[in-house]
């Protein structure tokens, strides 16, 4: 525990979601004084008004803004104006509210999905302008980019105290398991899952499979944020992540063989693979404030495949 959080209220927007609700454990573990996680039921952020009235309502030491509309390949190209328009509101309203309501600390969770699509591996923050991002990723990510010009502009004109963090593909028990927003390990599972149950004797999966991800587990993710808040003050992003990366192809062997299914797997190539490769350079962030991921990823798979057996019906309902 830190002494840091002893006397602090933390705000933090979707903080009912995957990575919002291991932040607020998180928190809570740190000591922190109060932790809230307001709905978008209590308040729609992508309005200024509520914006405001969330930051004066609530009155918090630090805002944690995780609130994002997100979703896989699939997702991003069946809606990306929305899922531009709704981040890009989000991101610009909160930042907005606790720079004039003087709030102490604001942190911003970015996207690696913001990075040029062809990107020197690994990933170095200084990359981030120096192309556009994969087509497939491009909306979500530029309504993201726009958020760190946002807070680098209000901590030179204002000193507002405001940071960026950019994790790498989170996973973990809560993930969203609906297809219609589930992110690449999650869908998988299902579908391994699935079809073990219905003795299928294949599985089909978008892509070549030559695609590459480094993946982050979520409770290592939470305890980088909760790090950066306490310990980070800088202008410059920080990427959050393992410095490991496996192909696509490679991860579903994993998940085949840990859920149990032996049957094919056979490839979509006329569905897109998109971005060739992820994986970020994660020294900014152990270097200026001692992050480093614990949790092995077959560990964390095994984790997040049970939890999902467990909890079919409240992983598959989540829509958004």
């Amino acid at each position: 525990m830190s002494d840091f959080w002893e006397s602090r209220h933390v705000v933090v927007t979707g903080g009912r979601g995957f990575l919002g609700s291991a932040v607020c454990r998180a928190l809570t573990n740190q000591g922190a004084a109060r932790v809230s996680a307001p709905s978008s039921g209590s308040y729609d952020l992508r309005r200024a008004d509520e914006a405001d009235a969330m930051v004066a309502d609530l009155a918090p030491d630090v805002v944690i803004h995780l609130a994002a509309r997100v979703g896989g390949i699939g997702a991003n190209m069946e809606r990306p104006a929305d899922l531009y328009l709704d981040n890009l509101l989000m991101g610009t309203f909160v930042l907005d509210a606790t720079r004039r309501a003087g709030t102490p600390k604001t942190v911003v969770l970015g996207t690696i999905c913001s990075y040029p699509k062809i990107t020197p591996v690994p990933f170095r923050e200084d990359s981030l302008w120096h192309g556009y991002p994969e087509e497939t990723n491009a909306p979500y990510g530029v309504a993201k980019l726009a958020q760190l010009t946002q807070l680098q502009a209000n901590r030179a004109q204002y000193g507002q105290s405001a940071i960026y963090l950019m994790p790498t593909n989170l996973y973990g028990p809560g993930d969203k398991f609906n297809p219609a927003v589930s992110h690449v390990i999650p869908a998988l599972i299902k579908k391994c899952v699935e079809a073990k149950e219905s003795d299928a004797d294949h599985i089909e999966v978008w892509g070549t499979g030559a695609a590459s991800r480094e993946f982050l587990y979520v409770d290592d993710a939470a305890d980088a944020v909760v790090l950066a808040a306490e310990r980070y003050d800088g202008a410059e992003p920080v990427n959050l992540g393992t410095d490991e990366e496996m192909p696509i192809r490679e991860l579903v062997e994993v998940i085949c063989e840990l859920v149990g299914f032996s049957g094919e797997v056979r490839w979509d190539t006329s569905r897109p693979d998109g971005q060739p490769r992820r994986r970020v350079d994660p020294s900014r962030a152990r270097d200026t404030f001692g992050f480093e991921a614990k949790i092995p990823f077959r560990e964390g798979l095994r984790r997040t495949i049970a939890w999902y057996l467990d909890h079919r019906v409240e992983a598959e309902a989540r829509a958004v």
